[in-house]
């Protein structure tokens, strides 16, 4: 494999197009994965916002298990599509691939009550962990192909989901 550096300025669009339509509309989550900069964060912020506007829908009953079972679905659907993404481009882990962020936000808000304040919150613990990476997320990310890329961001939202309700439980954060 190569890194995406290794491939140039190509466009992402261009660089994935040997993969699976599908595979590519998934992995990019719907393209979001080319914005700039930063598109991991802009693929976060989306979620954060479409889980908040689908929440106000669902039942609070509903939630923890609609936000659990969302989250399920899309790593089951998220590692073949950067799996396919990843052969087709030769790069390890490619930017614009950014449904690992939607699931490991996803995780991340699991039972978290829907306020700004805790949704900000979540938003925020998820990308300080998905950036710093702190043991053991980055030895998932060695695993090959999309697993790695998925299960990193996995590990990453259990850690923001762990201290999120830690700060909730402990009242250190009020919603």
């Amino acid at each position: 494999m190569t890194s995406e550096k290794e491939i140039g300025d190509g466009d992402p669009k261009t660089i994935a197009s040997g993969a699976p339509a599908w595979a590519t509309l998934v992995a990019t989550f719907g393209g979001i994965g080319h914005m700039r900069p930063g598109p991991g964060s802009w693929a976060s912020a989306a979620t954060t916002l479409l889980w908040s506007a689908l929440a106000h829908f669902v039942p609070g009953s509903w939630r923890l298990g609609l936000c659990s079972g969302l989250a399920v679905l899309v790593v089951l659907i998220g590692i073949p599509a950067a799996t396919q993404v990843t052969r087709a481009t030769g790069i390890e882990d490619p930017q614009f691939v950014v449904i690992d962020e939607v699931a490991g936000q996803l995780i991340a808000l699991i039972g978290v009550p829907l306020s700004w304040k805790s949704l900000l919150a979540g938003f925020i613990l998820f990308r300080v962990f998905d950036t710093t990476k702190p043991p053991p997320v980055r030895q998932l990310e060695r695993i090959p192909y999309g697993a790695g890329i998925v299960l990193d961001d996995v590990a990453a939202g259990i850690c923001g989901l762990i201290i999120m309700h830690l700060l909730l439980h402990f009242r250190i954060l009020t919603v």
